[in-house]
């Protein structure tokens, strides 16, 4: 099974929201009404935009479809799912889970790409620490999320420091269980990502050791289970086009998108405002100029011996959008 070493099925499936009862709610639906059935994390800015103020309903509709909603704690069960075909689209995940899902025969097609957020993860520790570089993590307890970007930045930094993951302590936590080591003192650093990032730098007031700046772009993909890119591409410009949309009317209005995400995330408007000022939320397509740090990933968490084989994370299915951008529209 995809990623049984990382993840099995039931935590998968545990881990969506009312997946299992999907379907019984389509009754309410005309009868050839289509379901898009897309899964998203906290972190998934524009797809929660979308959800909140219903734009994907409208503009789906003269198509024949209709979204569903499907909450994951993170990006690798999120592609476990569109692998398994219990979902048709996947909200952003960091760049490194769709090496993991491809290294496993994953069969995805990359729809779109938010442009490079470097600030937007890092490395932090308490605001009393005695720690005050990547170097001094040597022996000490880091918390991260397994095959996030989170897991990337680290390598790269340690890579930096002259050390490796070997020198560290590394503890496998989802962010909701880091937040909690973290402030408990279980961990010495954690490595997480925005809107965790802010709310802990927030309400901890913790410290930043180090982000992405020089180490990791951190691009953000947006991807389909082939079968459904290759059924639905009318469906899939619809979304990409949305998504841009959401994208700049968030960078443009950070105060009304603050506003509409905290009470969603059940987050303080200001951290929402801070951590979105910190990603691009620049969607564009996805082309091969534009994958090329991705091999570079694999390569990373190959040297790790946390994929089995080397593979090329340039080849894979790129959607072409061809819907006219409504990206200045609202």
């Amino acid at each position: 099974m995809f990623m049984s070493h990382l993840f099995n099925r039931r935590t998968v499936l545990g881990s969506m929201t009312a997946l299992g009862s999907l379907y019984a709610a389509a009754p309410l639906l005309a009868q050839t009404t289509k379901i898009i059935r897309i899964g998203y994390q906290k972190s998934s800015t524009l797809i929660s935009v979308l959800k909140l103020q219903g734009a994907l309903e409208k503009q789906l509709a003269p198509l024949g479809f209709q979204p569903s909603w499907h909450e994951f704690t993170s990006g690798l069960p999120l592609l476990e799912a569109l692998n398994l075909n219990n979902i048709d689209f996947s909200a952003d995940v960091a760049d490194t889970v769709p090496v993991f899902a491809q290294a496993a025969g994953a069969q995805l097609t990359f729809v779109a790409q938010e442009a490079p957020s470097p600030s937007a993860q890092a490395i932090l520790v308490p605001k009393d620490s005695p720690l005050r570089a990547v170097a001094d993590l040597k022996g000490k307890n880091v918390g991260f999320a397994k095959a996030a970007g989170a897991h990337y930045l680290l390598i790269a930094a340690l890579a930096k420091a002259g050390l490796t993951l070997a020198d560290i302590n590394a503890r496998y936590l989802t962010p909701a269980d880091g937040r909690a080591a973290f402030e408990k003192g279980a961990i010495d650093a954690w490595v997480v990502w925005d809107p965790f990032l802010s709310a802990a730098r927030i309400q901890s007031s913790a410290r930043l050791l180090a982000d992405g700046e020089g180490l990791a772009s951190y691009q953000r993909y947006y991807l389909s289970s082939t079968r459904f890119a290759e059924a639905n591409p009318k469906v899939l410009d619809v979304v990409y086009a949305e998504l841009e949309r959401a994208g700049l009317w968030v960078k443009r209005q950070p105060k009304d998108a603050a506003a509409l995400l905290g009470p969603f995330w059940g987050l303080d408007p200001a951290i929402v405002e801070q951590a979105n000022g910190n990603r691009s939320y620049a969607v564009r397509a996805v082309t091969p100029e534009r994958l090329v740090e991705q091999q570079k990933i694999a390569d990373a968490f190959l040297a790790e011996k946390l994929l089995p084989k080397p593979m090329d994370a340039l080849n894979v299915p790129l959607f072409k959008p061809t819907a006219p951008s409504r990206g200045a529209r609202g």
